[in-house]
């Protein structure tokens, strides 16, 4: 096993950077996949958030630039597709926090940007370009993007490009970009539409990397849960936590109705919090995040599908006041936390209906989740259990009614 990016033949001025940006030691993904990707092979990769999968593809592709330098100025060689604009901002920062030692070009191509940033963009020398399908189309259509210099096509969130209805155009793309040399698809999960809704010849014998975070880099996540006995006394442990523990904190709801009503809470209890939620205006959004990002406030409550792909550093706690529906995305929201090499905590705050979850949870993680407790809050009911209805509970019911038969004869 690599421990060391030394030991990945990385030239010294990514090196440097990588000291720079703190991180010590590959993640799981970056040392699988980095090698592969230097050896010229297609990749297939599932990598839950919070594993370092972007440096995971950027590394490389920085790495592949440096040692085929371009002869002449012209259009970008490498792009990758993100399904978001906020996905493709964080990953061109990432990329040029990487390439900072370097004479590389990065930029980004999304909606939400005048026609013209983008066609000053175009006009220059690109070596990186990293965009959203949609965007990235409409400018192919009008013969504005040349995809005939692009060497690699990145894909980014793969499963998530699908759910959004981007399978069509990223098929298109692929074609556009028929001429390339490299493919390296990303996925949260390999399995069902991770992959299968692409078409099949978009990956040439890729070699195949499952990320699942490892035992160790999940022990850096404290997991443990309170018991409500019902929606004020959950509220009033949320509270408890906020204020006596927790020091940057994303709280995960279920709905956005469940959203609007923490949201009022917290304000009536004076504690300052930005939120994001589905179908929120874009710069709304940004300012929310933006917010927390610098510190003003240190409390975020987000819908799974508001969160999905952001990257937040420095989160201390991650907390479900809604339990999630799956034990997959219990595993997403947990990973928010303990990132490049830190510690964190996740806490479950649940009700009698979410006991069966929980145990779900445990069984999916492969480890013991504690219940904890606060003095002055502890549950006034007994921790529920449920047992599944056997035969035999049947059979002891009869003899009751039989009884009640003979009465009747009698």
């Amino acid at each position: 096993m690599i421990k060391h990016f030394a030991e990945l033949e990385l030239d010294p001025n990514l090196l440097i950077a990588i000291e720079e940006m703190g991180f010590s030691r590959p993640t799981q993904i970056q040392a699988e996949s980095i090698p592969q990707a230097l050896d010229g092979k297609d990749i297939l990769a599932s990598a839950p958030t919070g594993t370092g999968k972007t440096a995971a593809f950027v590394l490389p592709a920085l790495q592949y630039l440096q040692d085929f330098p371009r002869r002449k100025p012209g259009p970008a060689r490498i792009l990758i597709l993100t399904p978001t604009r906020e996905l493709a901002m964080q990953v061109a920062d990432q990329a040029r926090a990487l390439a900072k030692h370097t004479n590389l070009n990065i930029f980004t191509i999304t909606g939400g940007v005048q026609y013209q940033e983008h066609a000053d963009i175009l006009s220059t020398t690109q070596d990186i370009v990293v965009a959203t399908p949609g965007r990235l189309m409409e400018y192919i259509e009008a013969e504005r993007f040349d995809c005939r210099a692009i060497e690699w096509l990145i894909l980014d969130e793969a499963d998530r490009m699908l759910d959004m209805g981007f399978g069509p155009t990223v098929d298109r793309l692929s074609s556009e970009c028929r001429w390339r040399k490299q493919t390296l698809l990303f996925s949260a999960t390999l399995e069902g539409k991770g992959v299968e809704g692409f078409t099949a010849d978009l990956l040439k014998n890729p070699a195949h990397i499952d990320a699942e975070p490892s035992r160790r880099e999940r022990k850096k996540i404290s997991q443990w849960y309170h018991r409500a006995d019902d929606l004020s006394h959950k509220l009033a442990l949320l509270k408890n936590i906020l204020t006596e523990q927790a020091e940057r904190t994303i709280i995960f709801v279920k709905t956005r109705d469940r959203l609007a009503e923490l949201r009022s809470e917290l304000e009536r209890a004076q504690i300052p919090c930005s939120w994001i939620q589905g179908e929120m205006p874009q710069d709304r959004r940004n300012n929310a995040i933006a917010r927390f990002r610098d510190g003003t406030v240190n409390i975020l409550i987000a819908t799974d599908v508001a969160a999905r792909g952001i990257d937040l550093p420095d989160i201390s706690h991650v907390i479900n006041y809604d339990m999630p529906r799956s034990a997959d995305v219990y595993l997403h929201r947990i990973g928010r936390t303990a990132r490049a090499g830190k510690k964190g905590n996740a806490i479950s705050l649940i009700e009698a209906h979410d006991q069966p979850m929980m145990e779900r949870v445990a069984r999916y993680v492969k480890e013991e989740i504690k219940e904890r407790f606060i003095k002055e809050l502890r549950p006034k009911h007994k921790k529920p259990v449920f047992k599944k209805k056997k035969k035999d509970d049947k059979k002891a019911v009869q003899p009751k009614n039989k009884k009640k038969t003979t009465k009747k004869k009698k």
